[in-house]
């Protein structure tokens, strides 16, 4: 199947061949963790009230990864990715069956929601900095955490702020506002703040959406510098975005996975019509 798409010039690209929407059916908390997946979904279903918003998601996460949700507005991409630390349990008309495992435990019955949250963490669509200096926004979290002596948090907010590519940028403003920022250099630093709780996963909602292009290709160049460390899954209805930086890219129509596989096989050679269709901007 031939598309019209053409990928942008993407900085790796693996040998592997396009995942299997199958799932391991072994995967339980009495058995040894497979550590080919970060995150594994099997047969997963979200109700909104009466209105069910995901079906039957089955879906495995590689590690040090960048995997990308793409699909149309309403098309269950975020409701998804709030499953995988437990945001929707904030939301009270939520019900959900099925199973989401993390590293092998399923986080809906044997994880402390918590200690969830730390180490999934999310970075959402707007920059959402504290109403506090550049340092405390980073700070935040080690503190809650209980970690308060000065020169342990200065190391955490340094290495953080550096590992969001933001140090050069604000190293002589750290007890400035954190408003004054420029939206780009906001939403880095809400890198640094989920980076400073030492996260395995990183959840990503459309982190570029409200940015410039420079802002946007300063995000794009560090998700490629992150996946290193973490395995990032994030939500764009960017395409060109998303065959820039995603390792795996799943689509999502109607609350249904219609697709996941290796990037290059998603955008150049689709299995389904309904994906072709979507890349090639003939609906959505």
């Amino acid at each position: 199947m031939n598309t019209s798409f053409v990928l942008p010039g993407k900085k790796s690209m693996d040998k592997e061949v396009t995942m299997s929407l199958g799932m391991d059916k072994t995967i339980k908390k009495d058995v040894p963790h497979d550590r080919k997946y970060k995150i594994v979904t099997e047969k997963l279903n979200l109700f909104y009230g009466d209105n069910q918003a995901l079906h039957d998601i089955s879906m495995d996460i590689k590690p040090n990864k960048v995997t990308a949700l793409i699909g149309p507005s309403g098309c269950g991409k975020s409701t998804f990715l709030r499953t995988l630390n437990r945001l929707n349990d904030l939301i009270p008309i939520v019900t959900l069956n099925g199973n989401v495992y993390y590293d092998g435990t399923d986080i809906y019955k044997d994880y402390d929601v918590i200690e969830l949250r730390k180490r999934i963490g999310m970075v959402f669509q707007k920059p959402n900095p504290f109403p506090m200096s550049v340092f405390d926004n980073v700070a935040y979290g080690p503190r809650v955490h209980g970690i308060k002596k000065k020169e342990v948090l200065k190391d955490i907010v340094e290495r953080s702020i550096r590992q969001a590519a933001l140090w050069d940028e604000v190293s002589d403003r750290l007890h400035d506002p954190a408003l004054g920022l420029s939206g780009g250099q906001q939403q880095r630093l809400c890198i640094a703040r989920v980076l400073a709780v030492e996260p395995d996963v990183i959840l990503m909602d459309e982190p570029t959406s409200a940015l410039d292009p420079v802002s946007t290709a300063k995000i794009e160049d560090l998700i490629d510098e992150l996946k290193q460390k973490f395995t990032i899954i994030i939500v764009t209805h960017n395409m060109q975005q998303a065959g820039r930086i995603s390792d795996y890219t799943c689509f999502f129509l109607n609350g249904v996975l219609i697709e996941m596989g290796k990037a290059k096989d998603i955008f150049f050679n689709p299995a389904d019509k309904r994906t072709e269709d979507y890349i090639c901007g003939r609906f959505g």
